[in-house]
């Protein structure tokens, strides 16, 4: 009987150390590879990572190590929890080793320069490589803490769908799959913009119906993107969209949802960023989402209102007051291009 491969998780942040407490959890051997050897130390001496995911404890089966050439020959299946800025140059040198393993992706963000998703940036990094992604409302406190949550992993490789099934499927955390690759990862990234504005309205005490149509309106105007760029719009009726968008703009254990709120208390952009202390990826994804809608025509009055509130000292009262000026249109229309 052949010994099973340990499988990599890569990055060392939050999301990154609750994938690997799960997969350790399901009897998986988890390489864990991180950046910073200080945080990989502590991580072996104190079965705890104190400055991402504080108070969890780690398991055994969880082998934190900074050498990612060798993490990556040891493993066949990799779960890639990189921030979005760094995914790249991060794994562009190891291209080699990537080629025919299985890669999925947890970032929801958007590379900056290309307009690329963090499966498609794998895809020409490593494009004999076996991609998928894993997405939904998925706040990693609350999944550290075993509360029962569902994600989806998303590729056009079934089998791989499958593997990602068995090894994450839990009592606690549920893994359904979907063919449609682009439309998951689109709606997380996505997603994340909306929160900020909704952290926003809860710190300035906006009412109940006020923020219940932030969020509706936010996920035609996503919907609306996506399907513009190929993504079936079905998906975003399940728990890569309205899911994910429902917890992230609802939740204060949301990271986008902090820094929106920080905001809507009257710190600056950096302050809110640096109190944080960790990657919202909102904020990378904003300006790159607003200038691609630019390009392609779409309306999108939430990105352009939160642009101009982050960028261009406009107040969400001003925001909400030039939509609600707007002419009305349909309520549910996922193909028009138009509409508030």
């Amino acid at each position: 009987m052949t010994e099973q491969l340990p499988i990599a998780v890569l990055g060392g942040g939050s999301f990154g150390t609750v994938i690997a407490n799960l997969l350790a959890n399901n009897d998986q051997r988890v390489l864990h590879w991180m950046r910073d050897p200080i945080q990989a130390e502590a991580i072996r001496t104190t079965r705890q990572n104190p400055r991402y995911l504080k108070g969890v404890d780690i398991h055994s089966a969880v082998e934190p190590l900074t050498d990612l050439g060798a993490v990556l020959n040891a493993c066949q299946l990799i779960f890639v929890a990189l921030p979005s800025s760094a995914l790249r140059q991060v794994l562009q040198p190891h291209s080699a080793e990537l080629a025919g393993k299985l890669l999925v992706s947890t970032t929801k963000g958007i590379e900056a320069q290309s307009f690329k998703l963090m499966s498609q940036i794998l895809e020409e990094i490593a494009p004999q490589a076996r991609i998928g992604v894993l997405s939904g409302p998925n706040l990693a406190k609350e999944v550290a803490a075993g509360a029962l949550t569902a994600t989806v992993v998303a590729s056009e490789d079934e089998a791989l769908c499958l593997q990602v099934q068995a090894v994450l499927h839990g009592p606690t955390f549920r893994v359904y799959a979907s063919a449609d690759r682009f439309g998951v990862e689109l709606g997380g990234a996505l997603k994340n913009v909306y929160a900020i504005i909704a952290g926003m309205a809860a710190a300035l005490g906006m009412g109940e119906n006020t923020r219940s149509m932030l969020i509706t309106r936010a996920l035609a105007e996503m919907t609306r993107f996506a399907v513009q760029l190929g993504a079936n719009p079905m998906t975003f009726l399940g728990l890569a969209g309205v899911g994910d968008l429902i917890v992230t703009c609802s939740s204060p254990k949301s990271r986008n949802y902090q820094v929106g709120f920080a905001l809507g208390e009257g710190l600056s952009l950096d302050d809110a960023v640096a109190r944080l202390g960790e990657v919202a990826e909102g904020v990378n994804t904003i300006r790159v989402l607003k200038a691609k809608s630019e390009e392609m025509g779409i309306y999108m009055p939430l990105v352009s209102g939160l642009y101009a509130i982050l960028f261009g000292g406009r107040t969400l009262d001003q925001v909400i007051a030039a939509l609600m000026s707007a002419e009305p249109k349909t309520d549910v229309d996922f193909i028009s291009p138009t509409g508030f």
